[in-house]
């Protein structure tokens, strides 16, 4: 079974927002960048951004652990780390379905 993926670029979404909105592509370009920078400093933050029916933007805690060096086979210590995290809604669960 072989499926077309499409690929979607930031452009790609700042064209389709202008269109659909009827707006110039530059003030598109801004409202796109104003809100992955509000989502990027909402997680700089440590705080969590929910959007209904998309989903919710948050930060996790990976906790200091002991790992093996691959190339030694040393033991070395992991500090603790926060990375971004997304945990989709149920609507575009079922949208993607």
């Amino acid at each position: 079974m072989n499926k077309t993926i499409l690929v979607k670029s930031r452009k790609d979404i700042v064209d389709r927002l202008a269109e659909n909105l009827g707006i110039t592509k530059k003030d598109a370009e801004a409202a796109v960048t104003e809100v992955f920078a509000e989502i990027t400093e909402t997680l700089a933050d440590n705080g969590e951004l929910n959007i209904p029916g998309f989903g919710k933007f948050e930060v996790k805690t990976r906790a200091a652990r002991t790992g093996i060096n691959p190339a030694t086979r040393e033991q070395i210590q992991i500090p603790e780390s926060r990375t971004p995290a997304f945990r989709p809604a149920k609507a575009l669960k079922e949208a993607v379905k």
